[in-house]
């Protein structure tokens, strides 16, 4: 089975390190001749698209793909992977698509309990999200999953590692809550969406939504340390991007996660998941 992966960020390059044995091929894009070359491995082949130009190769990867996974962002012009290679893609024998979305496509509910049928309601890079996964959809049909993840942590991506680095913050906004999804639990879902008879859309989130400085909090405590002192939303200096995580609160639930695809969370909450991230070493 062959797999073509466009985009190997963080959550793609974790799927194929704990799945690349489920594969006979995978190619994965990158935007960089360098990053081409200090990933390169056995049984992964890397081809520029995005920053430093899209590599010929990529139309008979395409044909030659039984299963593609999509973690390119979406940009003010629409999705580049459609745009660079929609047609292609709608033709092609493809048989699942899993594209990485994120639960940021919601209508404010007030902190209020959500599932995937929620109302969608965005601008700016959240419109942009939405668009594309109305694309994906009306590009590849029934064969187009969504998988719609929460604030990703894990090895090398936490609050352990920014509280040492001193880089942390417990930013209060009254009400706020959001959900979290470690990694690992990720590259389980890709596995779960790609092995899953039907498409879909779901959520891939943990199981306890919670204000952003207790999270911190607990890191600290974990640490050793004092937490940072608390700042109000009003007074935290932010840049644009950051104050927009801020524009909805909403507790998304991964019941149809674990229903419909058979996810069992190795990180059900953040606490497990920091707790073992400490026990690893991150943060010390």
């Amino acid at each position: 089975m062959r797999l073509l992966v466009f985009g190997l960020g963080y959550s793609a390059q974790r799927f194929i390190d704990r799945h690349a044995g489920d594969f006979s091929h995978i190619t994965a894009t990158v935007r960089s001749a360098e990053k081409q070359q200090a990933r390169q491995g056995a049984n992964l082949e890397l081809l520029l698209f995005g920053g430093d130009g899209s590599d010929p190769a990529l139309a008979a990867r395409i044909a030659e793909a039984d299963l593609l996974l999509v973690s390119v962002p979406p940009g003010p012009n629409g999705d580049p992977v459609l745009a660079a290679f929609g047609s292609q893609i709608a033709a092609s024998r493809i048989r699942r698509i899993v594209y990485l979305s994120t639960i940021g496509v919601y209508a404010d509910h007030g902190g209020g309990w959500i599932d995937e049928t929620a109302a969608l309601s965005g601008d700016g890079r959240r419109r942009m999200r939405i668009d594309a996964e109305a694309q994906w959809r009306a590009t590849a049909g029934e064969r187009a999953t969504m998988l719609r993840l929460a604030g990703i942590y894990g090895p090398g991506r936490n609050a352990l590692i920014n509280l040492g680095a001193g880089t942390a913050r417990r930013v209060v906004k009254p009400g706020q809550v959001f959900n979290r999804i470690h990694v690992d639990d990720i590259a389980a879902a890709v596995a779960a969406a790609f092995a899953h008879p039907k498409a879909g859309i779901w959520n891939v989130c943990d199981d306890e939504p919670a204000p952003p400085q207790e999270v911190i909090t607990y890191a600290a405590t974990l640490m050793g340390i004092a937490p940072p002192p608390e700042v109000a939303f009003e007074d935290a200096e932010m840049s644009a991007m950051a104050r927009s995580f801020y524009a909805t609160s909403n507790r998304c639930t991964n019941a149809r996660l674990k229903q419909d695809l058979g996810v069992a969370l190795a990180y059900p909450t953040y606490r497990e998941g920091l707790g073992a991230l400490w026990r690893g070493g991150e943060g010390q």
